[in-house]
């Protein structure tokens, strides 16, 4: 639902998940293997040489209605307000899930570098970045609960403290190789 929820979308016949092509084809083949293993569907696989981006697609009515049905809007998520289904909210595995899919999709680490009192200092930080201002509360609600401290900065819900960022990928992680070769 997390990956859903941030780089995928649902049409009234297809389930699709859009991912950059080069940065994210490790990724691509990771959420290609759960599709499989959750749908029981080998998704196709879409290339766009234009756009950088490959779409995972598994046509099938059953599965869109299913998805909806859980929570997931078919059409434009933005529009619709898309946040966090209740059901997930209510279960600490389900949200951390959830957080896991959406930062693997729609969030980025990198590194704050300051100069002060003649000395470099340099961490990392964890920014999830959304268009959907419902999401962008959820995901601070969520962060909140898990004991985080995050601050919302423009279309970003951003962890800025060393030891939330290390509780982040300890505890919740991600699933994504290229965040984690950031991260380490």
């Amino acid at each position: 639902v997390g990956i859903m929820i941030g780089d995928g979308g649902l049409s009234k016949y297809q389930v699709i998940v859009t991912l950059h092509h080069i940065d994210d084809a490790d990724y691509a083949r990771y959420v290609l293997r759960l599709m499989l293993k959750l749908f029981r569907i080998t998704p196709r696989v879409y290339h766009s040489e234009r756009n950088s981006v490959n779409d995972l697609v598994i046509s099938r009515a059953a599965l869109v209605q299913f998805l909806n049905g859980i929570g997931l809007p078919i059409g434009d998520k933005i529009k619709q307000h898309i946040t966090v289904p209740s059901w997930i909210r209510r279960s600490r595995s389900f949200t951390r899930a959830c957080l896991r899919g959406l930062f693997d999709t729609d969030g980025c680490v990198f590194t704050h570098r300051y100069y002060s009192s003649g000395h470099f200092y340099s961490y990392k930080k964890i920014a999830f970045t959304s268009a959907s201002e419902s999401l962008r509360k959820a995901i601070f609600e969520l962060l909140v609960r898990e004991g985080l401290h995050p601050r919302v900065s423009n279309k970003d819900v951003r962890l800025e403290r060393v030891d939330d960022v290390e509780y982040y990928f300890a505890v919740i992680g991600s699933r994504n190789p290229k965040h984690l070769r950031r991260f380490k």
